[in-house]
């Protein structure tokens, strides 16, 4: 069989390293922490857990850090972790994976938690390639990808990740956004457009994010994964900033795309929504159309195949929406109705992992 290492990057992790590390400790050979100036108790936390700590002065890139904790081993193969993820669910996966030396780069879903509103917690979903073969490295100041041509496959393993929760995220600070400036200067690159986009949306700067995302839909490629993503946020910009029209012309353009996404048309009910609270002489002609929308959503229903999509929107979601926009007319038969079915499709959904965990350590 091929030898495995766990390799990360941390800085002031004490947080969540230790859940990440045991996580992983019974699937790998060696686990590999390089530490770029903790302050906290990361190191002693990661070496308690079995790691190996090595210590790295940071320089503002993260795939020179990437690469840096990639040389710590001689390992055939690389799982790249962060601090904040950590094994969900599948991890036979790896062993499985590692019977076979044929070089390939494994690509991991990777669930991240947000903010659902009202204290609970949603999963969206990504396919990023994390399990590397040796001698593959990565690129990039920062949202750093890994150069290779290498064919990519699929892993049932499945990564958490609570990076993104309201918590992580006042600690990350302005250093994503910074880091991206810094490396637009030397690439106009549209993915890092997109990104810096979803840095100043997180941060509620919709005004700034909004011709991030403009820029970076001028120029995606109409095959990039992070395309969906990208026209669902800038839906969302353009609502939190008043412009329905300028979001509806790009709904309108996009929805021959996205004819299997449920995230498309639960974002075009809630832009719908919006618009008929905030300009009531159109609400009589958008209210079918948001009822359509969110009835769209459940007739698709779940696509987790789907990059980003956000699970619940095509089905317990939406049909909790339909319940409060009935509710809100008068309708309690339809309202009850609606309640039941949301309250049904919950109940069927699988187990998050150790959400309690995750939100307990915010």
């Amino acid at each position: 069989m091929t030898s495995l290492a766990l390799v990360m990057i941390a800085r002031d992790e004490a947080r969540g390293i230790e859940r990440c590390l045991r996580s992983a400790a019974a699937v790998v050979d060696e686990m590999w922490v390089l530490d770029t100036g903790s302050v906290d108790d990361t190191p002693a936390l990661a070496r308690n857990c079995g790691a190996q700590v090595s210590h790295w002065d940071w320089c503002d890139d993260f795939s020179a850090a990437r690469n840096a904790a990639l040389a710590l081993t001689g390992c055939d193969w690389r799982l790249v972790l962060d601090a904040d993820e950590w094994i969900g669910a599948d991890a036979d996966a790896l062993p499985l994976w590692r019977r076979d030396a044929t070089p390939r780069i494994g690509v991991l879903r990777v669930s991240s938690l947000i903010d659902g509103g009202g204290g609970g917690v949603q999963q969206s979903p990504s396919w990023i390639p994390r399990l590397l073969p040796r001698g593959v490295h990565f690129r990039g100041r920062v949202h750093e990808q890994p150069v290779s041509a290498l064919p990519r496959q699929r892993l049932a393993l499945q990564l958490l990740h609570d990076g993104y929760l309201p918590g992580p995220m006042a600690r990350k600070g302005e250093r994503n956004r910074l880091l991206l400036q810094q490396a637009l200067q030397d690439d106009d690159d549209p993915y890092l457009r997109y990104q810096l986009g979803k840095d100043h949306e997180v941060h509620g700067r919709f005004a700034e994010a909004e011709p991030c995302y403009a820029a970076a839909l001028a120029r995606v490629d109409a095959l990039a994964l992070w395309r969906h993503d990208l026209v669902l946020r800038q839906l969302f910009t353009l609502k939190k900033l008043g412009r329905f029209e300028q979001a509806m012309g790009l709904a309108s353009a996009e929805m021959p795309r996205w004819a299997e996404s449920p995230d498309f048309y639960f974002t075009l009910g809630d832009l719908l929504l919006d618009w008929a609270v905030a300009q009531p002489q159109h609400a009589a002609a958008l209210l079918p159309m948001i009822e359509s929308s969110w009835r769209r959503a459940l007739d698709i229903g779940e696509n987790p195949a789907l990059p980003d999509t956000v699970r619940g929107r095509g089905s317990f979601l939406a049909a909790h929406n339909l319940a409060v926009l009935f509710g809100s007319l008068g309708d309690a038969v339809q309202a009850r109705s609606w309640r039941e079915q949301a309250a049904q499709m919950r109940a069927a959904e699988p187990a998050m992992g150790t959400v309690a965990t995750v939100v307990a350590a915010q």
